[in-house]
């Protein structure tokens, strides 16, 4: 069966630093791909002589951005399995880079500011970044993180792998993540930060975990979370939803959340799903 990946987002955020990933995985990558020419890609791939069946197209707004959505809409309808990964970044963080490499954004016009132009493609990009199969913030990742979260979303990749579900631990200080689909706050909790001889360790040591685990409100929270994901996990594999990720937070990201969202991993596991655990902020 034929299957594409369409890179999209924001111009600076890392679309051919992504597409280099895929290509490093043995896809077949076209960069910079105007959206009329979508369908005709499609048509070649699916051909009965072709000998390229992964296909990752990088598609930006430029001047085509009113061709991406029906462009994409036409790729699902093919039959082909379709996914569309989207990368975002901060406005502040995309007008460093375009200041460091002297590049010009592509959409930039005469008198308008590298960050209204920047804005200005948010803006274009919202209704395709709201039907991404996965979004991933790159605001903090360098070239080579981004190449690892590459690696960690289609580097084991299978058709019939099911939905891949991410598990992240966090501290709220170091600020939200955006790239997730679920967001829990563990803060509720008794943070082992207030005992002197817990303070040095993290979730991931046993004193911690216990002392977080054996909390009657923490028994509480993941019983009834076990239920919701006997709910959730069914239903978005039903839905067709392709990548799942969890978030917990804490106030730093060393304890609570860590020892939690190790909890919901084995959670996860119990129903039969292999999650990948990533504890965001352990060592800062």
């Amino acid at each position: 069966m034929s299957e594409f990946v369409i890179i999209t987002g924001l111009s600076g955020a890392g679309r051919s630093q992504a597409a280099d990933g895929l290509e490093d995985l043995g896809w077949f990558v076209i960069d910079n791909l105007p959206s009329e020419l979508i369908p005709k890609v499609v048509e070649l791939v699916r051909a009965p002589s072709s000998a390229t069946p992964r296909v990752a197209l990088v598609v930006g707004a430029g001047a085509h951005h009113a061709d991406l959505l029906p462009g994409l809409a036409a790729m699902r309808a093919s039959g082909a399995r379709v996914r569309q990964l989207y990368l975002d970044a901060s406005t502040e963080v995309l007008v460093r880079r375009y200041e460091s490499t002297r590049r010009r954004h592509p959409l930039l016009t005469a008198g308008e500011g590298l960050a209204e132009a920047i804005d200005r493609e948010r803006a274009l990009l919202e209704s395709v970044k709201a039907g991404a199969d996965v979004v991933v913030d790159t605001t903090a990742l360098n070239v080579h993180q981004l190449h690892d979260r590459i690696l960690g979303l289609f580097g084991e990749d299978q058709p019939d792998a099911g939905m891949q579900t991410r598990i992240v631990s966090f501290g709220y200080k170091h600020g939200l993540p955006v790239d997730v689909d679920v967001v829990l706050d563990c803060r509720f909790l008794p943070n082992p930060h207030w005992v002197e001889e817990l303070r040095p360790l993290t979730g991931l040591d046993e004193p911690v975990r216990r002392y977080v685990l054996e909390q009657p409100d923490a028994e509480a929270f993941l019983a009834h979370l076990d239920a919701l994901l006997a709910l959730l996990l069914p239903a978005y594999v039903a839905e067709g939803k392709a990548y799942l990720t969890l978030a917990l937070g804490c106030t730093g990201g060393h304890h609570r959340s860590v020892a939690i969202a190790e909890a919901v991993a084995a959670l996860v596991r119990g129903r039969g799903v292999d999650p990948t655990v990533v504890h965001r902020d352990i060592d800062k």
